[in-house]
């Protein structure tokens, strides 16, 4: 599996939103295997998001899609800031 972790800033009251974007573009996206949203204890403004690929290959097949670029944008509205992305291979999961 292959993916990336990012961190965003959420704008202040766009919380659900941003919850519900993630709800509704799911099942829209080929090849994704989950996605796991941290929000912290120190700032609930500061979240972190992992997300799965079935492959490499599936992820940049996603990233590069202009369905992908139209979902961000979405998404971008909601945040006070560029997201930190962190992409790479998932070495294991424990579940």
């Amino acid at each position: 599996m292959y993916g990336t972790i990012a961190r965003l800033l959420v704008k202040p009251g766009k919380e659900a939103d941003l919850e519900q974007l993630s709800r509704d573009e799911l099942s829209m996206i080929p090849g994704m295997v989950f996605q796991h949203v941290y929000r912290m204890d120190s700032n609930p403004q500061e979240v972190y998001l992992a997300v799965a690929f079935e492959s490499k290959e599936a992820y940049r097949k996603n990233a590069g899609s202009p369905e992908q670029h139209e979902r961000y944008l979405r998404y971008r509205e909601l945040l006070d800031a560029e997201p930190e992305w962190h992409d790479g291979e998932i070495a294991y999961s424990i579940p």
